[in-house]
């Protein structure tokens, strides 16, 4: 009789572990360890148009979209008519920037910096200039607190010779800012730097652990100034294979998104394959919304991007 009692109770015990199993899993967090941060980008129209403001940015991105780390772009640096190049060397207004993103409980995570002279570019005095540009936004970047500052490998000539270019403008600059403990990461951003083996093999030859990659699903076009996807392009690299290439030196994603459509998804992009590529390879850091639609609202952008991120992380 005992032995009868023993075994039913063992069985209900091992019935309520199975249902009660999906339960306690589904509490766990999730392996990939993936965050979302709110790129300045998606905004662009609203800002340039002045119905924004720079140091308004963190307090919207937590209290619009509920998004607590952001990514801020150069040129929207500086408050109404303060010049953006000089806002990024005014440590009183980025003493300011910081004070508003701690009141808002948000996490500077990037500085996205461009038109500050080409980086890719064989021609040795040009070259460095730019590298001193850019300079400023390291010291401006570590100042917030971010983790990485954003630059491109625009320039002019042979492949090869961008390629060494490029090699030797982010070994300098990677070298500058691994005191301030800043990463130097590289977005496909049209011509060479568009193609994921190109960048891999920058990234490669650097050889610092403070320079990386930053992956986009949209700058796949190697034909177009900035690589944009959005409308036609004459020359793409294939997004997937180059997302694939890039993301082993990935130190931040960018969500690249353009219009909707009924469904919620993107008719440019299978953003299921783009973002089962990312957790497959292991990335863990955050991914910057980067809503850049024509036909859409902005804050509609940003939502409906928040939404196939969490859809399919």
């Amino acid at each position: 009789m005992t032995n009868r009692r023993a075994f039913v109770k063992q069985s209900l015990f091992a019935s309520c572990a199975m249902l009660l199993q999906p339960s306690i899993k589904a509490l766990q967090p999730p392996a990939s360890d993936i965050k979302i941060s709110l790129a300045q980008w998606s905004l662009h129209r609203t800002l340039k148009a002045g119905k924004l403001i720079n140091s308004d940015f963190p307090d919207k991105a937590r209290k619009d979209f509920g998004i607590d780390a952001v990514d801020y772009v150069c040129q929207f640096f500086g408050d109404r008519k303060m010049d953006w190049r000089a806002a990024a060397a005014d440590k009183k207004y980025l003493a300011y920037l910081l004070q508003r993103s701690k009141d808002a409980g948000v996490y500077n995570h990037v500085v996205m910096v461009d038109e500050e002279g080409f980086l890719a570019l064989p021609n040795d005095k040009e070259r460095l200039q730019a590298v001193n540009n850019h300079r400023k936004w390291v010291e401006a970047a570590a100042f917030l607190g971010c983790r990485s500052l954003r630059v491109n490998l625009h320039g002019s000539g042979a492949t090869g010779d961008k390629r060494l270019a490029s090699i030797d403008s982010l070994s300098r600059l990677g070298e500058f800012a691994a005191p301030m403990h800043v990463n130097i990461v590289v977005e496909n951003h049209g011509s060479d730097s568009s193609k994921g083996q190109w960048m891999a093999a920058v990234v490669k030859g650097v050889n610092k652990p403070n320079v990386g990659t930053l992956p986009d699903f949209g700058n796949f076009c190697i034909a177009q100034e900035w690589g944009t996807t959005q409308g036609d392009c004459a020359d793409a690299y294939d997004r997937y294979k180059g997302i694939e290439e890039m993301l082993p030196y990935a130190k931040a994603v960018s969500a690249k998104t353009y219009d909707f459509d009924a469904n919620g998804e993107q008719p440019k992009m299978d953003y299921k394959r783009l973002l089962d590529i990312v957790k497959a390879s292991g990335f863990k850091g955050y991914i910057g919304i980067e809503f850049e639609g024509f036909t859409q609202p902005e804050e509609e952008g940003v939502r409906k991007t928040k939404a196939l991120l969490e859809r399919y992380l």
